[in-house]
């Protein structure tokens, strides 16, 4: 458990975690994987809130936050740096020209992970992430529901987007070196690290300090909108 924390709270050097706790590189590699296998098995704590209880507690929360009725989280992509693969390595080049995964997250107003999408490959766009999602499913037919999204994103009733370019706030942009990971492992190192997340939370562990990297002005905007997102949109800039 010490090893696989270290390996995914650092993103320390296996030769280096084996080295700070005694046991050979390769038990690091063998550790590490079965404990992300482990926390992703049995740690169920990444859910959308879909009883109408859970829903309005979550819908509270934002509401004492940002004076934003109905919303129940905020949606983005971020793309997390991996070594370049040897299967469809083109695919996997974001717009930034690194190689990437694109992984969606919506938190809630508590920064609870509520949802979680790390299958894309770096080159997907983040609208097409949401498009292709269940949860896009889910909020089509839920009449009360709503997401907060950057400007990547198409306005819709249930996905509320800004009329002016935001800067937005990331923190895995190529911000401390690439997971060593094929991407169906990053992919669930991902998920397994947004798990723990959310157990940090459960046990009123304090949370780091944020990481603020301006560096997304390369974010291609979506100019697509349907008459009721903007009817929406237009409701929530009339609010007090």
């Amino acid at each position: 458990v010490l090893v696989g924390l270290r390996c995914l709270a650092k993103g320390a050097f296996f030769s280096e975690v084996a080295d700070t706790h005694g046991v050979s590189r390769s038990s690091v590699c063998r550790i590490i994987h079965g404990f992300v296998d482990a926390v992703i098995n049995n740690v169920d704590n990444i859910k959308f809130p879909v009883q109408r209880d859970d829903q309005m507690s979550v819908k509270r929360g934002f509401y004492r936050k940002c004076k934003f009725p109905n919303i129940v989280g905020a949606v983005d992509g971020t793309l997390v740096p991996i070594l370049a693969p040897t299967a469809n390595e083109e695919s996997f080049v974001c717009r930034k020209g690194f190689h990437a995964i694109n992984c969606q997250a919506v938190a809630s107003s508590d920064l609870r992970f509520i949802d979680i999408v790390a299958k894309w490959p770096g080159s997907s766009h983040d609208a097409g992430v949401f498009d292709n999602s269940v949860l896009k499913d889910y909020l089509e037919a839920d009449l009360e529901a709503v997401l907060l999204g950057d400007s990547g994103y198409p306005l819709r009733r249930y996905l509320i987007t800004p009329i002016l370019h935001p800067s937005n706030e990331r923190c895995l942009h190529r911000s401390g070196g690439v997971l060593p990971f094929s991407p169906g492992k990053s992919c669930r190192v991902f998920l397994a690290c947004c798990k723990l997340h959310n157990l940090c939370i459960d046990n009123n562990m304090p949370l780091p300090d944020a990481i603020v990297c301006a560096d997304d002005q390369g974010i291609q905007q979506n100019q697509e909108a349907t008459r009721p997102g903007l009817t929406t949109r237009a409701q929530y800039i009339q609010l007090p």
